[in-house]
């Protein structure tokens, strides 16, 4: 197994963080220390203690704890809160140390996340989670970009991680994934409106079968279930990220038309708390209609 010392921190366990170090525990066995705001919160933190002792990380009470000492931090906070986890954790810094800030934020939030950490004397780099962690969890695709990411291209590597130079620039990596999220964030925002209309109007059946006969090449009925359950179950995060992904398209000085629909989307279905139930594409559908629905006459 790789030792890489005491030296790996972590802002945040939430999914990602679970999956990286579920992964990383396979070929690293020095010690992982971690923060996270649930720490604060009783009954989250019970629940943060317990998978932490499960993977082997010591979950700390402050970011002063969690990064005394750190080689390298990775920050896997949601997307609202990256700039705010450099802000709070920069006094606690080495200089030298590796700031792997892996939350989805446009460029800009990047760039003013990278110029806290630098002025500490940390080097910055900004990195895309390029795919849903599972399965791959740490070998999921990753871009990585800035002025100093080739120094730490061999900690991820020793860390079995799968990177990709994305250039030298910090918010080359996330431009990439804030674009890309355009296309996937609103084709399951597509998927809901029309597939929710379709359902309450009673030709989802027809709907369905006329898109497999127009693009055979996806299983329409099944994509369509999927995407509805990554809206119920990670909803939340994605509105963040698509307000991020907003931000991007406008600092482009083009209008976020199209991201700041998906966004509403995300959220409201988010917001339902739906989580759970059958993988039917129907029995999904009709979950999310009664709970939008509930107040209004069947048409």
């Amino acid at each position: 197994m790789a030792d890489l010392g005491n030296g790996l921190a972590i802002i945040g366990f939430g999914e990602a963080g679970e999956a990286f170090v579920s992964g990383w525990r396979e070929t690293h066995d020095g010690a992982i220390s971690c923060y996270d705001l649930k720490v604060g919160k009783p009954g989250e933190r019970e629940d943060l203690q317990l998978r932490g002792d499960r993977l082997g990380v010591r979950i700390c009470g402050s970011q002063a704890e969690a990064l005394a000492g750190a080689r390298a931090v990775f920050s896997l906070v949601t997307a609202d809160q990256a700039l705010v986890a450099a802000q709070d954790c920069v006094a606690h810094i080495a200089a030298g140390t590796l700031w792997f800030d892996c939350n989805s934020c446009s460029p800009g939030t990047k760039r003013q996340a990278a110029e806290v950490i630098e002025a500490a004397g940390g080097i910055y780099i900004d990195v895309a989670v390029m795919a849903p962690v599972h399965p791959k969890r740490h070998r999921t695709p990753l871009l990585v970009s800035g002025p100093r990411t080739l120094e730490a291209m061999p900690l991820l590597e020793a860390l079995d991680m799968q990177p990709q130079y994305a250039g030298g620039t910090v918010g080359q990596a996330s431009s990439i994934k804030m674009f890309r999220s355009v296309m996937i964030k609103g084709f399951e925002a597509l998927t809901a409106e029309c597939l929710l209309a379709a359902r309450r109007a009673g030709v989802e059946a027809e709907v369905l079968h006329s898109l497999q006969a127009s693009d055979p090449g996806i299983d329409w009925a099944k994509r369509s279930a999927y995407n509805l359950e990554r809206m119920m179950v990670h909803g939340e995060r994605r509105a963040a990220e698509m307000r991020e992904v907003a931000r991007t398209v406008t600092e482009q000085g083009l209008p976020s038309r199209m991201s700041d629909a998906i966004t509403d989307w995300q959220a409201q279905i988010a917001g339902l708390g739906l989580a759970g139930g059958s993988a039917d594409v129907g029995e999904r559908a009709d979950r999310i209609l009664s709970a939008i629905l509930a107040d209004k006459p069947v048409p």
